[in-house]
């Protein structure tokens, strides 16, 4: 994997043609990770949705809760999702991303993977509520999972694959999510639980 990253002082571009992504290896939140997961685990009101796929209905390989702004309403896959409102524990991590990618965000997706047999499939976080050129930051917290990247522009291209350690953060930015997709795939063995933070801003035009 170490070919995808371009090492220097700070965080490492990811070497995606086009994309523009950074990874921090350590996002410096004040308690250990482990701490963090702990507790969105155990006080977030997860819920698992349906999505329709080909026709059919299937229930989310994941769990996942909305926190925003009021009105930060997001819709994806035929979910529409409205905003709780934000906890202390979340806001605290907000603010630790928004000083590290100097980016000011109003929502953020949670997802909680339970095991290795939940996954997120290939995506991109291109809903028009995002705007044209989103900026996401995403926290790891938990088991590590390998974030791979298919470039929806070259066919020939091979699948690029970043694992994603737990107290770390990967910003996407600028025409990533018109280039790219992303998602998590199953993994077998015994995988531990992990909750990934994906902040974003809705209403931008």
């Amino acid at each position: 994997m170490t070919d995808l990253f371009s090492f220097q002082s700070g965080p490492e571009q990811i070497r995606l043609p086009g994309a523009d992504v950074m990874y921090w290896p350590n996002l410096g939140l004040a308690s250990d990770p482990e701490h963090y997961l702990h507790r969105l685990l155990s006080e977030t009101p997860w819920r698992q949705e349906s999505v329709r796929v080909w026709g059919k209905v299937h229930q989310q390989p994941r769990l996942i809760a909305w926190y925003g702004d009021p009105q930060s309403n997001y819709s994806y896959s035929g979910i529409k999702l409205s905003p709780l409102s934000w906890s202390e524990l979340i806001l605290e991590i907000r603010s630790v991303v928004e000083d590290m990618a100097g980016e000011v965000f109003n929502s953020v997706l949670l997802n909680y993977y339970r095991d290795g047999n939940d996954s997120m499939g290939f995506h991109s976080d291109d809903e028009k509520e995002l705007g044209a050129r989103p900026t996401i930051a995403s926290v790891s917290l938990g088991a590590e999972r390998a974030l791979a990247f298919k470039s929806k522009v070259d066919e020939s291209a091979k699948i690029a694959k970043v694992p994603l350690a737990s107290g770390s953060l990967l910003l996407m930015k600028g025409e990533t999510q018109r280039l790219y997709k992303h998602g998590i795939a199953k993994e077998r063995g015994n995988i531990g639980p992990r909750v990934n933070l994906t902040f974003r801003r809705i209403g931008l035009s």
